[in-house]
């Protein structure tokens, strides 16, 4: 048997490589943006040639939109169905999570309208049919890319192979397992593309720079600050409000109790980095154990409001940054379709990105040249989006505790007042435990750069 030691020591070198591989990427995409803008200010006809790099990371990525959808459109039914047997908490948890990701992808719209993010870049869109004015070399490179699938007739059929799989119970088991270790493949694959962040936003920075200066620069700046003040709104107004009322707690207190994961997710713009701590912090909060066994792992995957406001903000910035702003019915067309699909938008590094062009291209597919623009400040924004969903899943927990009557609310005054600190040495047998029971809920902790 592996020593307690032991078993802590190999957990914090697993921490630190997964942390080491994290920084390379992020500090490459950095250094991208960067000389992108320099490249396209300094030289823009350069820069508008780049533009190549940009439109191959994006066909990759789009090559990968239909297998996203379809994989974790399947296994998230087949949670919902886990988590609704057990009963009051897992109906409860299901139906906040629903209501609260509709609401965030609802903000997301609200500000997006508000601030017109990427406006008057009047960027060319994108033509699938159109051939781009490159040499024989660039055109054969891109032309190995494979096409895309279409995304709502794959969205349709998840849907169906998810409710076939229900159907036939325990001869299903097998299908949906087979399907969870493709989706293991499918996001392995996602994470190795993803290794060509820096060159796709190089190019695309630099084209989207040299066409239209610096405005580009400016309009994504402004983007970034918007969504990380309104992540921030969304925590302190409507997170803290609901937890006062429905608990009597303050947000802040309950922020202060997870300072060390927002550490920890802040290093790693992962939430999931943080899943084992989060699971014995609500308990030593004094959440029941089965409360916290169900709410925050299918939260990890149904909880997801900072995502829910990017995918909304970002959908808006391109429609904007192409010169085809979506009307009402758009946005709310598009505001159904990310409910549904931002289930797949969690833990993996570009499932966010591929879950963004699935919707853009299910709706006006035009826009998906735009993406690349997004592209270069997707991980500055990664972080917001972690510790969202991340303070998400910790008030949804406390909530639903309070709400069936399975929290300890003496427990929790103490634990908050700092008179009963939480003991780090308990963390070592909940690593175990986290990862079995986020693969009840229908997920598993895949070996992974955090995304």
């Amino acid at each position: 048997m592996t020593s307690q030691r032991g078993e802590s020591a190999q957990h914090t070198k697993g921490g630190r490589k997964g942390l080491d591989k994290s920084h390379y990427l992020y500090i490459a995409v950095i250094a991208a943006v960067i000389l992108g803008a320099l490249v396209g200010l300094l030289f823009p006809e350069v820069g508008k040639s780049l533009k190549p790099l940009g439109e191959g990371f994006i066909k990759l990525i789009k090559m990968m939109i239909a297998p996203v959808i379809f994989c974790t459109i399947v296994l998230g039914i087949g949670s919902i169905a886990k988590a609704a047997t057990v009963g009051k908490v897992g109906g409860l948890a299901l139906g906040y999570f629903v209501a609260m990701s509709t609401f965030a992808l609802g903000i997301g719209l609200v500000v997006g309208n508000l601030i017109h993010p990427g406006e008057g870049l009047k960027l060319a869109p994108y033509d699938p049919t159109k051939k781009a004015a490159t040499d024989s070399t660039v055109d054969f490179l891109l032309g190995i890319i494979p096409g895309d699938i279409p995304v709502l007739p794959t969205l349709l059929a998840a849907i169906l192979v998810g409710f076939a799989l229900q159907k036939m119970g325990k001869q299903g088991a097998p299908v949906l397992k087979a399907i969870g270790h493709g989706q293991t493949l499918v996001f392995r694959i996602l994470i190795m593309i993803m290794w060509l962040a820096p060159v796709g936003a190089f190019g695309a920075i630099a084209a989207v720079v040299g066409a239209t200066g610096a405005q580009a620069i400016l309009s994504m700046f402004t983007l970034m600050v918007a969504f990380y003040i309104t992540c921030a709104l969304f925590i302190v107004v409507i997170l803290g409000s609901l937890l006062r009322v429905v608990a009597g707690v303050n947000i802040f207190k309950l922020m202060k109790y997870l300072a060390r994961e927002y550490l920890l997710i802040f290093s790693t713009s992962s939430s999931e980095a943080a899943l084992p701590r989060l699971i014995a912090k609500m308990e030593h909060l004094g959440v029941s154990k089965p409360v916290v066994g169900v709410t925050v792992p299918t939260g990890y995957s149904f909880n997801l409001d900072g995502t829910a406001i990017y995918l909304t903000m970002a959908s808006l910035f391109v429609a904007n940054a192409m010169g085809t702003p979506l009307d009402l019915g758009a946005q709310v067309s598009l505001l159904v379709f990310m409910i549904i699909a931002s289930k797949g938008a969690a833990g993996v590094t570009g499932a966010g990105l591929a879950t963004l062009a699935a919707g853009l291209q299910a709706h006006k597919p035009e826009l998906l040249g735009g993406v690349g623009m997004i592209v270069g400040i997707d991980r500055f924004m990664s972080e917001a989006r972690a510790l969202t969903n991340f303070t998400g899943n910790a008030v949804a927990t406390v909530l639903i505790g309070t709400w069936v009557k399975e929290i300890d609310n003496g427990q929790m005054g103490r634990v908050l007042s700092g008179a009963e600190p939480f003991d780090e040495q308990t963390m070592i047998a909940h690593g175990a435990e986290a990862v079995e029971a986020e693969a009840e809920a229908g997920t598993e902790l895949r070996e992974k750069v955090p995304a």
